[in-house]
Formats: C-alpha cells, structure tokens, sequence
C-alpha cells in the first residue's frame, strides 16, 4: 500500500514539476522576442501556433507597446481562417479595450467585415445582416476621411437592400397564408425603416391589397393614393388601377351582404 501512495505521489510531483517548467518558459520569453515570433507565425501562414502565441501576449502583456499589434493580429488570424464570430470578437475587444491603438479604426472596419461574412442570402434569419450594417455605419461616423469609407457604404446599401427584400417577402408570405394583419405590419416597417429602397411602392401596392382582404376599403383606397402621389412614376400603374377597381366592387359586393343580412335579422 505504501509503494502504490509513493508511486502516486511520484506521478503528481513529475506533472507538477513539468507543468511549471512549461509555465516558467511560457513567462521568461520577452514579449518582444514573443511578438516576432507569433508574426513570424503569421507571415508564414501558420495561424494556429500564431493565435496561441498572440494570445499570450494579450493575456500577460496587454498593456505593453506589442499589446495592441498582438489583439489586432489575434483577430486576422481568426479572421482569416474564416472565425468570423471570434474575430468579430476580438476586433471589438481592440476597440473597446485600446482606444488609442492606431488600429482601432481599421478595427472598427474589420469588425463590420466580419458580420458581413456571416450575412446570408435573404430567405434566412438577418441577424448577421444587421450587425454588419451597424457596425459599418459605426466606422463611418468614427472615420468619415478613412479609404475604406467607399466600400463601407456600398456594402451598407448592399445590407440595406437585403433586409429591405426580407421584410417584403415576409409579408408576401404572410398575405400568402391569409395572416392579413400581420402582412401589413410588415408592409408598413418596410415602408418606415427602408423608404429609399426600391420594395417600397411594391410594399405599398401589398398593404393595399391586405387592407382590401381585411374589408378597410377606405384604408387600401387611401394607400394606394399615397403611393401615386409619392411614386407617380411607378411601373405598378396597371396594378394599381386593377385593385383601385377591385376595392370598389369589394366594397359593393360587401356592403349588399351586409345589407342583406340586416335585412334577415329585421325580418
């Protein structure tokens, strides 16, 4: 029994011994030695052993002159090896943690960079869409002169355009299933928060068509006037005349019913 304790606590001793060994070596490399070689990593391509060296330095020397230069080479390697979710977050942690590194405005963009790259098409969930598209317009209001501006906004429009297209299918969609309230909600926040994009006459011609379903033919009259007079030049005039005439005969097919079904009740 004693021979099987004096083993046991030979191992335990032999593992502690070693895992010093390796943390005495990991903290008496210089920092600087450190950064060359975990850029050196980087130059070559090995962004794994480079990530593990980089992320020493932001751990142990963050506050030293290669701490803002490993943070900011932490998030290429993650970015480039397609983590866009951890190089976002290392990105930001750039931004928020060294406000005075000359990175942070490419930082900034990088971070918006990398949520566009989880953007999907515009069928699936936008979550990843509207990051991006805050975080470039964050950059934008931080760095208007930057080189990158052009890009950011182009991209910003691409992003604008996509959400713009998911809330109108959305409310298609919802029209399709016979949810008439629900499909105008949609039409209206599209036609609120997307009102430079090129979905909102068709949102406003669908609203209308909604609020026909739902018998608000004083609504759907109304919508389509609003959308004459703000897009007179619309290639939806043909639409828009079928529906003007479809509300009217609703609404008299409509008001009979009703009538008549006064009438029973009377009677």
């Amino acid at each position: 029994m004693k021979r099987v304790f004096f083993v046991i606590v030979s191992i335990l001793s032999s593992v502690w011994f070693i895992s010093c060994s390796s943390s005495e070596e990991t903290v008496s490399i210089p920092v600087a030695e450190r950064y060359m070689n975990a850029k050196a990593l980087f130059d070559d391509g090995d962004y794994l052993e480079a990530i593990e060296e980089f992320k020493v330095i932001t751990v142990q020397s963050q506050g030293s002159e290669f701490g803002d230069d490993a943070q900011f080479y932490l998030a290429e390697c993650r970015f480039i090896r397609g983590e866009y979710i951890l190089a976002s977050a290392e990105y930001d942690n750039l931004v928020r943690l060294m406000p005075g590194s000359p990175f942070v405005t490419i930082a900034r963009y990088k971070r918006a960079e990398s949520y566009y790259q989880l953007s999907p098409k515009p069928q699936l969930d936008q979550k990843y869409s509207r990051f991006a598209l805050d975080n470039f317009q964050t950059y934008i209001e931080f760095s208007p002169t930057d080189s990158l501006v052009t890009d950011a906004e182009k991209k910003i429009e691409e992003l604008t355009l996509k959400l713009a297209r998911k809330m109108f299918e959305g409310g298609k969609l919802y029209f399709r299933l016979e949810y008439y309230k629900a499909s105008i909600a949609y039409f209206d926040k599209l036609i609120q928060e997307y009102h430079d994009s090129p979905f909102v006459d068709d949102g406003m011609l669908w609203k209308a068509k909604s609020q026909n379903e739902r018998k608000d033919f004083a609504g759907a009259t109304g919508t389509l006037n609003e959308l004459l007079s703000k897009y007179p030049e619309t290639d939806l005039m043909e639409e828009i005349m079928e529906l003007k005439l479809e509300i009217v005969e609703d609404k008299k097919e409509y008001e009979e019913d009703q009538a008549k079904r006064q009438l029973s009740i009377t009677e």
